[in-house]
């Protein structure tokens, strides 16, 4: 495909309307590719829609709606080529949360407020696009949205072994569904529950043995990778047939039963301000939580073909997406991690391939409804629970307590509140971690004293390496920004070892690492200036990097500074040095246990 991203008004209108920056170089070998993958992507989504309904408390057309006019509206306005949008699983849990609270199952209100939910969404996003606030994503820690999502692929599986055994069963958090479903397990229908089962063995299983079987047939790996994820529809097939002709509705066994067919209206959902508040903060938690698995699958996708991913256009792609879900009759959709990489392995190069799966979607609402009302709830549990199940990774317990207990903490805690107390809690403990995680890491930054390695003009820390120094020079280097949160910190680690080493007569701040000061820190700097000429100890800077040169200019900082601002700290040593008169000679610092 010509790329004609680079083109002036192109590029200028693809601010705005990535769209405009592949369209124009559209051809016939890219619609073929595009055409493929949305024919596999439409097959895989048709199973995946009416679960996540179903997981969400919507009725199993209010899936497919959700999965038309986002695709398009993302295709439009995302900087990704290849991410495929729609509902997913975490999202359908937290909006099932979220409306259980203002409106109860199978009523207009339910929808009305799912629609609104979704509306909610699409603003926020939008309105953080608008600002440019991407980078917020970055504050929250991967680690704990990790272990949020392994507790919510949790709960997810727990919610739905009710629809595996045909019983009612209610709950928010992990004790209030076990203590439910153990109150029912007497009134479990045998037939529901043997075809959950099979369900679940039949797609664990084609995850490898369909792959071995079909290259038996000399079919590719790679094209049987394909096919398998077609596997749920099959699983779909078969129980609507058996459930048809077996007649086990009359059996007990619950079906989707009828659903309606044709397109969803675009319309303006009416609603309250009551209800806007309500369901304000639930809005803003599955947006976050949606664009981080958003942008995450985006930037992995994107990496893999060189393409860039925008990460404000993606607050305004999904936030417009919501919007399109919301005035179309659905719910909350965000980045699916399984259907985008199916996409992309299916050789979808454009957007148009999700346009081209909208319409397949659009085809089936229409012609397709009337055979799936022998489809049982249990067929669409058991694809739900599989699929779930691999966003379970307890590993991260593992690999965060082996790097950073801190971490490990964190995702523990996070998982343990989702679990006992639901997704809303659970996300808004993972929100709160993250940023304490942020906050506590920039209070304390790595701080070291550093001397003169032998031979060379570089500067390591005491505690690791084989240094020379001197008792009259104290060289402190902080290894991050100076900010009100930190500089307290600073400040008494240069006084602490001050009062160790009574002989010190020049203290050394090394600033490579520092890339910005604010007024707090500043007005730390100056008090530990003040402080030190005071005890007769000079205050110099090394190393500082020109932003924060012209910052400390500008406040007249550097005309107060009692001692001087050195090139290098090579420069600084060596200077001091030599001003020092019948100072002993250079002592030298080994540690040969961690020296190298």
């Amino acid at each position: 495909m010509k790329d004609v991203s680079n083109h002036g008004p192109v590029r200028t209108l693809g601010r705005f309307l990535p769209a405009a920056t592949w369209l124009p170089g559209y051809s016939l070998s890219v619609l073929h590719k595009d055409l493929l993958a949305a024919v596999i992507v439409t097959i895989m989504l048709i199973p995946q829609s009416l679960a996540y309904a179903l997981l969400a408390g919507l009725p199993a057309e209010v899936g497919l709606y959700a999965s038309m006019a986002p695709l398009v509206a993302y295709a439009l306005f995302g900087s990704s080529r290849t991410l495929s949008v729609g509902p997913v699983a975490v999202a359908s849990l937290m909006s099932a949360a979220a409306l259980s609270q203002v409106a109860a199952q199978n009523t207009a209100d339910y929808l009305l407020a799912a629609m609104l939910l979704a509306l909610l969404s699409g603003l926020f996003l939008l309105l953080l696009g608008v600002l440019r606030l991407g980078f917020l994503a970055n504050f929250l820690s991967h680690p704990v949205i990790s272990g949020f999502i392994t507790a919510s692929g949790i709960l997810i599986a727990f919610s739905q072994l009710k629809h595996l055994m045909g019983v009612s069963a209610h709950g928010d958090n992990l004790p209030e569904l076990v203590e439910s479903m153990v109150a029912g397990v007497g009134q479990t229908n045998i037939y529901s529950l043997l075809i959950g089962v099979a369900v679940v063995a039949f797609l664990f299983w084609s995850r490898k043995g369909a792959v071995r079987l079909l290259q038996r047939f000399s079919v590719s790996k790679n094209a049987a990778a394909l096919l398998v994820k077609a596997a749920p529809v099959v699983g779909v097939i078969a129980t609507i047939l058996l459930a048809a002709g077996f007649g086990l509705e009359g059996k007990g066994v619950k079906l989707v039963g009828e659903i309606p067919s044709g397109l969803p209206s675009l319309a303006w959902p009416n609603f309250s301000l009551e209800l806007v508040r309500q369901l304000a903060v639930p809005a803003i938690m599955i947006s976050i939580i949606g664009y981080v698995e958003s942008i995450s699958v985006g930037k992995t996708l994107g990496a893999k073909r060189r393409q860039k991913i925008d990460m404000n256009q993606e607050l305004i792609g999904l936030g417009s997406a919501n919007i399109a879900s919301g005035i179309s009759g659905g719910f909350p959709v965000t980045g699916g991690f399984s259907r985008s990489v199916v996409n992309f392995d299916a050789g979808a190069e454009t957007q148009m391939a999700s346009v081209f799966t909208a319409v397949g979607i659009a085809l089936a609402a229409m012609f397709l409804t009337p055979f799936l009302y022998y489809l049982p709830k249990a067929t669409l549990a058991a694809t739900i629970i599989v699929a779930v199940l691999s966003l379970v990774d307890f590993s991260i317990l593992n690999k965060t307590w082996r790097y950073s207990p801190s971490d490990f903490f964190a995702v523990l805690v996070t998982i343990v509140v989702t679990l006992l107390f639901g997704v809303e809690m659970g996300v808004s403990c993972g929100v709160l971690a993250s940023i304490v995680l942020f906050l506590y890491r920039t209070s304390k930054p790595h701080i070291a004293e550093v001397g003169l390695v032998d031979g060379t003009e570089h500067f390591r820390n005491i505690q690791r390496h084989q240094v020379r120094t001197l008792p009259q020079i104290l060289t402190i280097r902080v290894d991050e920004s100076l900010m009100f949160s930190n500089a307290a910190f600073l400040e008494e680690r240069i006084y602490s070892d001050i009062a160790a080493t009574p002989e010190v007569r020049h203290v050394i701040l090394m600033c490579s690492a520092i890339n910005e000061i604010d007024w707090s820190a500043l007005e730390t700097l100056e008090s530990i200036n003040e402080q030190l000429q005071a005890s007769g100890i000079c205050f110099h800077l090394s190393e500082v990097k020109g932003p924060v040169m012209d910052a400390l200019s500008r406040c007249g900082f550097l005309g107060e500074l009692s001692g001087k601002v050195f090139f290098t700290q090579y420069q600084a040593f060596t200077a001091l040095r030599d001003q020092l008169d019948g100072c002993p000679p250079e002592g030298v610092i080994e540690n040969p246990e961690v020296a190298r």
